[in-house]
């Protein structure tokens, strides 16, 4: 512990192939800060995977923790997925976080026998595609390196789930931020698309502001949902997209896909800018 999973995977099977984040350098992360990476020996995966059997012998979805199990070598994430197969007869899908750097370091054929393996899904954090925000918040990624290892993980037939960062510009860089994201996204295809609302915890706190370099002034919700609205208004995304705000951190919940229900979308936003429709209260927001 701590044990992190995104919230689609909360009925799911969870094994934890590697302890901690390879990377572990975004200053708005929490997640791992008290955790050192290391890879789990394969016989402990596999006890582990044996234990999860014997209570839960019919799952049909695993998710692989931590940060980016996706960093493991072959090597190491064959046997996994071999085992999770043999282990679990009715075994549909795997799933994992993903850095684009991850993704980028695997041969095409990897990524397809990944495919063939049952690993089909892929949790990347964009945060942003703004070039300057993507330094400021130590991302570990270009602009232009996100949209490559997007696009090749969608050639080799797998699904991205792509989230963004809303307030993560400040007041001074948030159109920045929001026209950047949107320039990626609508040259990056992404399966689905979430949005969370910037909440820095107190172990972030301090490296966030550090590494930002500059006085960082914070969004509040009405300026964040102006940042959805932008965001919906002008993304053209090159294949359809399911698109999600409904993750605890946000203030506006919505579900729709892209581009059908863009005009839905953005008018229950200003719905919500014009007060018509509540926003959730902040004490039942939490990462």
């Amino acid at each position: 512990m701590p044990l992190y999973r995104p919230p689609s995977e909360g009925n799911n099977l969870i094994i934890q192939a590697t302890l901690g984040c390879h990377f572990n350098q975004c200053s708005f992360c929490s997640m791992y800060k008290t955790k050192s990476y290391q890879a789990r020996p394969l016989a402990d995966v596999f006890a582990d995977i044996d234990r999860a059997a014997r209570v839960w012998p019919e799952a049909r979805r695993v998710f692989l923790a931590d940060g980016d199990a996706l960093t493991l070598p072959m090597e190491s994430l064959r046997p996994i997925l071999e085992k999770l197969a043999a282990t679990f007869p009715g075994l549909t899908r795997v799933s994992c976080y993903a850095t684009p750097g991850d993704i980028l370091k695997k041969t095409p054929e990897e990524l397809q026998e990944l495919k063939a393996l049952k690993l089909s899904l892929f949790y990347v954090g964009i945060e942003t595609g703004a070039p300057k925000l993507l330094k400021k918040i130590t991302k570990g990624a270009s602009q232009k390196g996100i949209i490559e290892a997007l696009q090749k993980a969608r050639d080799n037939g797998l699904k991205v789930s792509a989230t963004v960062i809303l307030g993560l510009g400040g007041k001074k860089y948030w159109q920045d931020h929001i026209d950047g994201t949107v320039e990626l996204l609508s040259k990056a295809p992404v399966t689905y698309l979430s949005t969370l609302q910037l909440y820095l915890e107190e172990i972030a706190y301090d490296e966030f502001m550090t590494k930002f370099g500059e006085p960082f002034e914070a969004q509040d919700d009405m300026a964040v949902l102006k940042e959805l609205e932008r965001l919906l208004t002008n993304i053209k995304p090159p294949a359809p997209v399911i698109f999600r705000s409904n993750h605890a951190s946000n203030a506006l919940a919505l579900a729709g896909n892209l581009p059908k229900d863009q005009d839905r979308l953005i008018q229950q936003v200003q719905g919500a800018i014009a007060g018509v429709h509540a926003i959730r209260p902040s004490f039942m927001r939490r990462l």
